[in-house]
């Protein structure tokens, strides 16, 4: 999710997201050009799994989503086994 978003922000999305028990464990990741210190560390302490800037860089970001589905598919499991009989 970029940071900058047309209406609303990246950061108050985010927070909209961890509210709703329907798409809070869902890990969310900021890509922004927004590259400052302080930047980073505001996206984080809002939620983002992981804060990336741009340019993208490829092997960064595919490790990111690849930990981001490999958190999502852990989720899922733990969330199916709680519900099973």
């Amino acid at each position: 999710m970029d940071i900058n978003l047309p209406g609303i922000s990246g950061i108050k999305a985010v927070k909209i997201l961890a509210d709703d028990p329907a798409t809070a464990s869902i890990p969310v990741i900021a890509l922004s050009a927004n590259a400052m210190p302080h930047d980073i560390a505001k996206g984080l302490e809002a939620g983002f799994f992981r804060y990336l800037t741009k340019p993208i860089k490829v092997g960064e970001f595919m490790e990111t989503l690849d930990e981001a589905l490999r958190l999502s598919g852990a989720e899922s499991s733990r969330a199916a086994a709680e519900e099973s009989p």
